[in-house]
């Protein structure tokens, strides 16, 4: 898994009859202690109503299509996880509001 931050939606009219309904996001990675993107960005499919600003897990590859939402759906990229928090050596870099 792999942890990002949304920062943006992507809007798609013309697609699959499979992603139907699924919700697009645009997904930055950043350093868990600091917090601070990467500049490294991929879109990916919602499988559990993230929201921009959220810090997320996602997976990417075969694992990307092993959701309720994703099952047998073309995707290479798929949010499983909203992150309530993170802590290392007991200092907590982030806490969902």
């Amino acid at each position: 898994m792999i942890l990002a931050k949304v920062v943006g939606t992507i809007v798609s009219t013309q697609k699959d009859p499979k992603m139907e309904g699924i919700k697009f996001l645009m997904l930055e990675k950043i350093d868990p202690v600091t917090l601070k993107g990467k500049n490294d960005f991929v879109v990916a499919m919602d499988s559990v109503g993230a929201g921009i600003n959220e810090i997320v897990f996602y997976v990417s590859g075969s694992s990307a299509r092993f959701t309720r939402v994703t099952d047998g759906v073309p995707t290479d990229c798929t949010i499983t996880a909203i992150v309530d928090f993170i802590e290392k050596d007991g200092t907590y870099s982030y806490r969902k509001d």
